[in-house]
């Protein structure tokens, strides 16, 4: 059971000692010097690729480890499939902890709603645009025809493949999603269905 370090500065240039002096105690350290407005990071890949069951990470912060909730819940879904424990210094935070885990709880919370919020505003967004073409054709005008978006098409033998490869733990959610060229919110709605038809078979 090992305690590992992450580590991340947006440049070259930053200086790491003072996450590196948090995490004296932690063995190996990752670190990633680069920007943390996803997940695609080397070294985050490599750690979570490393991690194994009883397993604890630290991050001095939970910037370190991700810019919005949406990563860091992803995040700290992988490591809780793999039953590895996650601890933040800075937040006092400590998955393992009844106070973490419904930190945790309120965390989903807030990624629901704001992924709710994100959903109202496209509604409202295509219910405007609607309104414009009928507007527009009323008026004579050729219509904008808004058509939406168009689906995704994902070969079910390569989502198979890839959500098997994550499930079993061989790769992570990130790495599957950028294989099958799908967004976070789409990738989870395809696991859904999935997993809604294996159980009904």
């Amino acid at each position: 059971m090992a305690r590992i370090g992450y580590i991340r500065v947006s440049t070259e240039e930053q200086n790491t000692a003072r996450q590196e002096s948090a995490l004296a105690d932690c063995e190996p350290v990752f670190i990633d010097r680069c920007s943390g407005k996803n997940t695609a990071r080397p070294e985050l890949q490599k750690m979570l690729a490393y991690i194994r069951q009883g397993d604890t990470v630290i991050v001095e912060s939970f910037s370190r480890l991700a810019r919005s909730t949406k990563d860091l819940l992803q995040i700290v879904e992988f490591m809780q499939q793999k039953n590895v424990e996650l601890i933040s210094i800075k937040e006092n935070f400590d998955t393992s902890t009844p106070a973490g885990k419904l930190m945790l709880t309120m965390f989903a919370a807030l990624a629901e709603f704001e992924r709710e919020q994100m959903l109202e505003r496209q509604r409202e967004g295509i219910q405007a645009a609607k309104a414009a073409d009928a507007a527009r054709v009323a008026n004579g005008l050729k219509p904008l025809k808004y058509r939406g978006r168009k689906p995704i098409k994902v070969d079910p033998d390569e989502f198979k493949t890839q959500y098997e490869s994550w499930k079993s733990g061989k790769q992570t959610a990130v790495a599957a999603m950028k294989k099958l060229k799908l967004k976070p919110n789409t990738f989870y709605r395809h696991v859904r269905e999935y997993e809604a038809k294996k159980g009904a078979g």
